[in-house]
Parts: C-alpha cells; sequence; structure tokens
C-alpha cells in the first residue's frame, strides 16, 4: 500500500503584542483584550511575554461580506 503524505503544519509566525497590533491596525490594548476573551490566542514567552501567531490572528479578522462583493 501506499502511504500519503500529510502536508506539514504551517509555520507559526509569532510577535509580540506591538508587532501584532500594528498588523492588525490597532492598538496593543486592543490586542490584550482580544487575548483575555479569549478571541486570540497568545503564547508565553517568559514571565511577562506575550507573543502572538499572526496566523491564527489572520483567521480572527475576516472580510465583511458587502453588498456587491464576492468576499
Amino acid at each position: 500500500m501506499r502511504k500519503t503524505a500529510t502536508p506539514p503544519p504551517p509555520t507559526r509566525r509569532l510577535v509580540g503584542i506591538n508587532q501584532a497590533s500594528e498588523y492588525a491596525d490597532v492598538h496593543p490594548i486592543t490586542i490584550r483584550r482580544w487575548v483575555a476573551a479569549g478571541r486570540v490566542p497568545a503564547y508565553r514567552a517568559g514571565p511577562r511575554l506575550l507573543k502572538i501567531d499572526l496566523n491564527e490572528l489572520d483567521a480572527m479578522l475576516r472580510p465583511i461580506p458587502t453588498a456587491g462583493c464576492d468576499a
């Protein structure tokens, strides 16, 4: 039998709170609120340092469908 190769998992794009806020065009406090509310997972990289995966941030930020738009 032939084994099918499973695709590798997507690589994490971990960034700090400030970089994530610049990426999403929101204030860093907004990123912290999203983390506290469970909307975006965060990864602890030390006693105070949080990292955000941009792939997961992308998954949360979805386009809003509008009239005449196929999004």
